[in-house]
């Protein structure tokens, strides 16, 4: 383990806005870290849906706001459930071999309560297992049926149903759970979120969320409406991103997921990442009325089964995500090699003390990445160059400019 101090953050950054700024700095002060690293997600959110700007953009907007060090969290948990999401992030900052603190964002800033939480889901007894299951049974979304189960027999617990029904809070004590399942080093710190939460359409003065942000560009505001809710340096790359790309949408995906759709009806989609036999008939039966993707998820989704859910799933069938793929993640402690996106120039003493201490490699150059990595690594790597590939072709067409080669994209230095 490396002497340095490092804090660690997993984060999507969509875009980066104040309230990550705050995070940055607040987890820096309360570990005394001497660097940051950010494990972020690709050009693909965990809602299942696309970057609103690239991920080397939003790599660069990171680093210039007090990151230093990005890398990448591969589709394959970035386009996942609050587990595996967490899971993925939490893997490949423990592999590291450096890093000393994980902050997170929280609604209730309560690391006690939290960690609390996540010991009992960590635990998954038989008992609790039954009483989900049984709560999914009747209909229950999965959350409310956890919390359900959580409640039942913990009633000492039922003070803690609001925390439970946040998203920020979900997402954290699936950190911690996944720090207690790898019995990492890691010390969890949490921010508090001081303003908007995480599922805010609205915007707010000074920090609102980053839905409220995407949906503001979507809705072409006035882009200089957002200068008071992102550092300088964030809002003049996003400026300049959507002055020459313009923003990326899920319905811009909707003819390449119609074609992928009706070319494989035949045979089903149960293989696909959350895609049960109910959703896979249900996509079936349903083709005839696709009309694009967001109307698609609103067709499909039920009760027991929400739109993020119908979006994610339909992402793993357009990216070609399989439930097998996970399945060997799981069996192979999840993560086989880090990617570099971007760091700053002064960092390179942290990135030294990762090739030395790290049980992964460390991928800067992609030209080396055969030699480096293993024959099943490399093939992960060759699938999440294709699954960006989807994204930066789709973005060339709506632009009519070249497509992004990321063999040829250099590493975000500032």
């Amino acid at each position: 383990m490396s002497d340095l101090k490092v804090n660690g953050i997993v984060a999507e950054y969509n875009p980066f806005h104040n309230g990550h700024l705050y995070q940055l700095q607040d987890g820096k002060k309360r570990s005394e870290a001497d660097y940051t690293i950010v494990v972020m997600s690709g050009n693909f959110m965990q809602r299942g849906t696309p970057a609103i700007i690239n991920k080397f953009r939003r790599t660069e907007m990171a680093l210039k706001s007090g990151a230093d060090l990005v890398l990448e969290l591969p589709a394959l948990y970035s386009v996942s459930s609050a587990e595996f999401f967490a899971m993925g992030g939490v893997s490949i900052l423990d592999k590291l071999g450096v890093v000393s603190h994980l902050c997170f964002g929280s609604e209730s800033g309560d690391i006690d309560t939290l960690s609390r939480l996540a010991d009992i889901l960590a635990e998954e007894s038989e008992e609790f297992t039954n009483t989900l299951k049984q709560g999914l049974r009747q209909g229950l979304s999965y959350p409310s049926a956890r919390t359900a189960a959580l409640t039942k027999l913990y009633p000492e617990l039922m003070n803690c149903r609001d925390v439970l029904a946040l998203s920020n809070n979900i997402l954290g004590i699936e950190y911690l759970k996944a720090l207690k399942r790898r019995n990492s080093s890691i010390t969890p710190i949490t921010t508090r979120r001081t303003s908007s939460n995480y599922g805010d359409r609205l915007m707010g003065n000074h920090q609102s969320s980053a839905l409220a942000l995407r949906h503001a560009i979507y809705d072409e505001c006035d882009i200089l409406s957002l200068t008071s809710q992102m550092p300088d340096s964030a809002f003049e790359i996003l400026e300049k991103t959507l002055n020459s790309t313009g923003a990326i949408r899920l319905n811009d995906f909707s003819r390449i997921l119609h074609y992928k759709l009706l070319t494989e009806a035949d045979k089903g989609f149960t293989e696909y990442l959350d895609v049960s036999a109910d959703l896979s008939d249900r996509i079936i039966n349903h083709l005839d009325k696709f009309t694009d993707f967001k109307d698609f998820c609103d067709l499909l989704k039920s009760k027991d089964m929400t739109y993020t859910r119908i979006s994610r799933s339909l992402m793993h069938i357009l990216l070609d995500i399989r439930a097998e793929d996970m399945d060997s993640a799981r069996n192979n402690d999840y993560i086989s090699y880090a990617r570099v996106l971007g760091f700053r120039k002064d960092a390179e003493p942290l990135l030294s003390a990762i090739k030395k201490n790290a049980s992964i490699p460390l991928v800067t150059k992609l030209a080396d990445a055969e030699k480096i990595l293993d024959e099943a690594a490399y093939q992960t790597l060759k699938k999440e160059l294709r699954i960006n590939s989807v994204y930066e072709s789709t973005a060339a067409l709506k632009s009519k400019q070249a497509m992004v080669n990321e063999y040829r994209s250099p590493l975000v230095i500032v």
